[in-house]
């Protein structure tokens, strides 16, 4: 058994859908599990639905509009998705009415998008010829906490997918399977996470014990750098577990950070692939260690960031004061990407500016704070760059070539990636150059 995800971009329209409706057929053998992200822009249009909604605005019709011209395009019967149009229509009016989107009822409007595409995709499959059924991935058992926007199975989660998918799944049938949402014991419709289908993939490939995980995007695998910044970015064929979740972490657009945990513990292949090139070999991501591996497997970056300046002439020599100033950090749900001390002062980034700032007002009882925001993390990952003799030189050296001036930086013993801090102004400078040295010398 294999588990196949595809994106946003892979069932973009009908087009995208007749191809992955190939891949699909192509693998019939494996006995494929199908996880579905929402048809592109689908998912953002409803968030914007529901924001708007809580401002007093009616704007729902639109995206009920461009779902049902993809669901047209496939030839879909108008009845199919009724149902569905009907609950979103009552839950904008609600949140309308209220005026208040909670965060229960973000992941509920949230989870029409992969809803509407799997009724509308496994529809289209069984109509064309694939025998196919469309599933909400709590009836095959994805039954979650009640942590929305970042809800998470619960125990057994194993043992109830694999008797969802042998009692409801009839022998010879492709399950199409909704990405991205899951069901609390209340019947409370769940997220585990924006782009979390990736996530959803590779939990179900490790309930049922599949031979791989294959994620299908836009892109031939992952990347030596972003495509879009480094026209020249190049296809990585093989990468362990611990590098593809640094490099998704740090800003890599391919996986969901989270994808990884699930296929590194139960030790499944993830295989990332083209939906436009199926041919092509894309990334094979194992826990296998490779003697040969180049020094320097890809650069990520993650912009929007900010960076919070603690000084302190109290850090000098005392005891404790470190586990204060992080005790604070997490009373404010600060979520820390990178530190950097000296006797005197500390520096620590997050996605998080929000939390960053209320964190800020605490801090600065233990000395003077300072934030700085606009900045991007930037990352160069590789296996073996701990034992790779002057490669920390090599990279500053190319960041001051670029003329752009590193601000923060990091790197342990035993590290798989050296990190740094920019401006997010300087990463189209910066970039290239590394690549430029890195990969195309």
């Amino acid at each position: 058994m294999i588990v196949m995800k595809f994106g946003g971009s892979s069932v973009a329209n009908r087009a995208q859908i007749e191809k992955v409706m190939a891949i699909v057929a192509s693998h019939r053998e494996r006995s494929p599990v199908v996880v579905l992200s929402a048809h592109k822009g689908i998912t953002d249009a409803l968030i914007d639905a529901a924001r708007a909604a809580a401002g007093g605005a009616d704007s729902g019709e639109r995206v009920i509009a461009r779902q049902t011209e993809i669901a047209t395009s496939l030839d879909c019967s108008p009845e199919l998705l009724s149902p569905l149009f009907a609950e979103i229509r009552d839950l904008l009016r609600g949140i309308r009415l209220v005026k208040e989107l909670s965060a229960r009822s973000l992941d509920y409007i949230s989870s029409f998008g992969e809803r509407m595409s799997v009724r509308c995709i496994a529809d289209f499959f069984a109509r064309e010829g694939l025998p196919a059924l469309g599933f909400d991935a709590w009836d095959l058992g994805f039954i979650t906490d009640s942590n929305f926007g970042r809800a998470r199975p619960t125990a057994g989660f194993d043992a109830r997918m694999r008797e969802g998918l042998k009692s409801k799944v009839p022998s010879g049938m492709v399950p199409v399977v909704t990405g991205f949402v899951g069901m609390n014991e209340a019947g409370e419709i769940t997220t585990v996470g924006r782009n979390g289908s990736d996530l959803t993939a590779s939990l179900i490939g490790a309930a049922v014990r599949a031979d791989e995980v294959q994620i299908w995007s836009d892109t031939d695998g992952v990347m030596s750098a972003d495509p879009s910044v480094v026209p020249a970015a190049r296809s990585i064929p093989t990468m362990r577990f611990d590098e593809a979740a640094e490099l998704a972490y740090f800003g890599s657009r391919v996986l969901h950070p989270s994808t990884l945990l699930p296929a590194m513990t139960s030790d499944i292949p993830v295989r990332v692939m083209n939906t436009n090139r199926p041919s092509h070999p894309g990334t094979v991501i194992t826990g296998t260690t490779d003697p040969n591996a180049p020094e320097v497997t890809s650069i990520a970056y993650k912009e929007r960031q900010a960076v919070l300046h603690l000084t302190s002439t109290r850090m000098f020599e005392q005891v404790g004061f470190m586990a204060e100033v992080f005790a604070t950090l997490a009373r404010h749900h600060v979520d820390v990407d990178m530190i950097s001390t000296s006797e005197v002062s500390v520096s620590v980034s997050s996605y998080n500016v929000r939390a960053l700032e209320a964190a800020m007002a605490e801090l600065s009882a233990l000395g003077e704070c300072e934030l700085h925001r606009g900045k991007t993390i930037l990352s160069i990952v590789g296996q073996h760059l701990a034992r790779t003799r002057g490669i920390g030189g090599r990279i500053l050296q190319c960041i001051a070539d670029a003329g752009v001036n590193v601000e923060m930086m990091t790197f342990g013993i035993g590290s798989i990636n050296f990190t740094v801090v920019i401006d997010d102004a300087d990463i189209a400078k910066v970039v290239p150059v590394l690549h430029g040295r890195l990969f195309e010398v």
